[in-house]
């Protein structure tokens, strides 16, 4: 498919599983998602060219880690840069300067510890290589201006039982129009599922008369653009902002240019105080005034936009077969920079899930996860970023305040977890309804190491090596690609990820048994690799294959530091375990962690309960290769159905 391919008429080729609307960092990473799971996706955007947006200026350390499992990140760190210091200023004179990231560092569990700078259209366009290498481009153009969603039953569209299930599948497709295309032709095309990935103003949201709540402040108001300035008119090497009583100027240089710059100021006000719409000369003449630069100074301006404060909450992240995510769904104050970064975490959250179901191993109930997850999430993000705007308007009311103080340990994403969710199936499930803030124990009191993560949370990294090669690896390393993965800590986990890997190998499931430096090996278990795999393995991960066509599914890899003992607080439970049963229950202790593909922990028991690992994921991948059944249709589930859970968030 050509990117300015015509749209056409209705043809027998114009199906696909999954629609994705909307081609900005939402719409890619789902895309990329789905195509590495080989599933048909087909995307589509309606502009007639890629877009150059800059507003969102780069991925968060959550974002950076989706970013690492689709095999990206290393070119979005190569296009970027780290966050700069700010040099703040007041009357055109230097006052204060500080540096949020300056007592920040990579840990053992997280290998990104802030966020990268990198304009929003070098994201994209490393995105669209990533999913041209699966052979999916962009169809750009193309406006949906129709959602027909199938009826109840296959039935009641006009496919009896002798058609047989080829019948049944073309009714259960949700119907998209677009609008007519060069040629006059209106085109249209029958899709399983459809994801509106397109913006604030989504044209599927409207369509399916889905409400869009919030505010809207017309008294906060920012103007924006991507500039140039003069060869050596400011420190490259530093984000400059200028706070002053009656407006202020940003400028902060773009990654990747020579002279570019990322310009954000208060706007100029006509005689009746209202808002001027922006221009060049009206940046040089901010310019001018605020930071005592010639206008001439800035010698080109593009992209220039107006931004008003919008906070907006979408009632429900699903209607039937068609689901919302990024912008179309949640709209968020600017402060923190989580609008495209939530968006990125809605897609990474919702491929998985589809993937599953449309390969007819998981029942489509599990797309209802989707909304439960996400959507209090959303909410609460809406209210991390309000909460930030009003402190940053507050501190830059003195001098030396800034945009740092926008910059919390919130806003990098990787306290986000799922512990009120349906999918975290631990014993402390239905406590944690009640409690859904992730940096807490369900009783509310502070997790310590040893707990570790419980179901929900993020799965944390740790370095180790791989068993097989001796060769560095992480965690999250093992963890990529489309595949839930059983972790086993301790000799008594053996047994279970033998049972998984039997039941599941290449279906959606890998297993890694995770050995104490002092641990004795023995022999390789059925479920690890051999050295041959280890290295086939290794070097899938070095060439960025990550689907179907990567890897072994099982691997084994030594805890050298302790680092991943530490992170999943299983060096305690296991010691306490031997000393509570002498060395007759030495062979059975160990713990089992199952991690959902989106790096969340599912799942975290003793190694003696293989009961509720079999449960957990049938649930999430069926039963294995005997796993067969043909996808069903969708529910769509109630709008009200977690009113309660997003309050409890927002208050979390």
């Amino acid at each position: 498919m050509d990117a300015d391919r015509g749209a056409g008429t209705v043809t027998s080729t114009d199906v696909t599983d999954v629609l994705v609307v909307g081609a900005g960092p939402t719409g890619l990473v789902l895309a990329c998602d789905l195509a590495r799971r080989g599933i048909a996706v087909r995307i589509v955007d309606r502009s007639p060219a890629p877009p150059r947006t800059s507003r969102a200026k780069g991925p968060n350390p959550r974002s950076l880690e989706i970013l690492d499992d689709l095999g990206v990140a290393e070119a979005v760190l190569a296009a970027g840069s780290a966050p700069l210091p700010m040099l703040k200023y007041r009357d055109r004179a230097p006052v204060a300067r500080a540096d949020p990231w300056a007592g920040s560092a990579p840990s053992p569990d997280a290998a990104y510890d802030r966020a990268w700078l990198v304009a929003q259209w070098r994201l994209e366009e490393i995105l669209r290589a990533r999913l041209a290498g699966y052979g999916v481009r962009v169809e750009l153009g193309r406006e949906v201006v129709g959602l027909t969603q199938p009826p109840d039953t296959p039935a009641e569209a006009g496919a009896k039982a002798e058609d047989g299930p080829e019948a049944d599948a073309e009714a259960s497709r949700v119907v998209v129009t677009f609008a007519e295309d060069r040629r006059g032709e209106e085109a249209a095309l029958r899709a399983r599922y459809v994801v509106g990935c397109d913006g604030a103003h989504s044209s599927v949201r409207k369509l399916l008369g889905i409400g869009f709540e919030g505010t809207t402040r017309e008294d906060q108001v920012m103007v924006c653009g991507d500039v140039e300035l003069a060869e050596d008119a400011l420190d490259r090497g530093l984000w400059h902002q200028w706070f002053d009583e009656d407006g202020a100027v940003m400028l902060c240089p773009i990654p990747g240019t020579r002279t570019g710059w990322w310009f954000q100021a208060g706007p100029e006000r006509d005689g009746r105080g209202r808002p001027l719409a922006p221009t060049a000369d009206g940046f040089r003449r901010l310019l001018a005034h605020h930071t005592g630069l010639p206008g001439q100074a800035l010698t080109r301006a593009e992209l220039l936009s107006t931004y008003r404060v919008n906070v907006r909450l979408a009632d429900r992240f699903r209607a039937g077969q068609v689901f919302l995510a990024g912008d179309a769904a949640h709209v968020h104050a600017i402060a923190g920079g989580l609008g495209m970064n939530t968006g990125i975490q809605d897609a990474f959250n919702l491929g998985w899930k589809l993937g599953e179901v449309l390969a007819g191993r998981a029942d489509p109930e599990l797309l209802d996860t989707y909304e439960e997850e996400r959507l209090p999430v959303a909410a609460r993000t809406l209210d991390l970023t309000s909460e930030r705007l009003r402190a940053t308007l507050e501190a830059i009311r003195r001098p030396g305040g800034g945009l740092d103080s926008a910059i919390t340990a919130d806003t990098t994403g990787l306290g986000v977890g799922y512990r009120w969710s349906s999918l975290a199936a631990d014993r402390t499930h239905l406590d944690a309804r009640t409690h859904p803030d992730a940096s807490t124990h369900p009783t509310g009191a502070p997790l310590t190491a040893d707990e570790g993560p419980q179901a929900g949370d993020r799965a944390p990294d740790a370095p180790c090596t791989e068993a097989a090669t001796g060769a560095a690896t992480r965690l999250h390393r093992v963890f990529a690609g489309p595949r839930t993965t059983v972790l086993g800590f301790g000799p008594g986990s053996a047994a279970v990820l033998d049972e998984v890997a039997a039941t599941y190998g290449g279906t959606g499931v890998r297993t890694c048994r995770v050995y104490a430096a002092d641990e004795d090996r023995g022999e390789n278990r059925a479920g690890e690799q051999s050295q041959e795999q280890g290295e086939e393995q290794s070097a899938d991960r070095r060439e960025g294959r990550t689907g179907a066509e990567a890897g072994p599914p099982g691997c084994a890899v030594i805890d050298a530091e302790g680092h991943a003992a530490a992170a999943y607080g299983t060096g305690a439970s296991a010691r306490a375990q031997a000393s509570a049963g002498g060395a007759a229950s030495g062979a059975r202790t160990g713990t089992i962690v199952v991690v959902r593909p989106d790096h969340h922990v599912g799942l975290r028991v003793p190694a003696d309960d293989a009961r509720s690992v079999r449960e957990y994921l049938r649930r999430l991948h069926g039963t294995g290769h005997s796993a067969a059944r043909p996808p069903e249709q969708s529910s769509e589930r109630s709008p009200d159905r977690f009113p309660d859970m997003v309050d409890a968030v927002r208050k979390g």
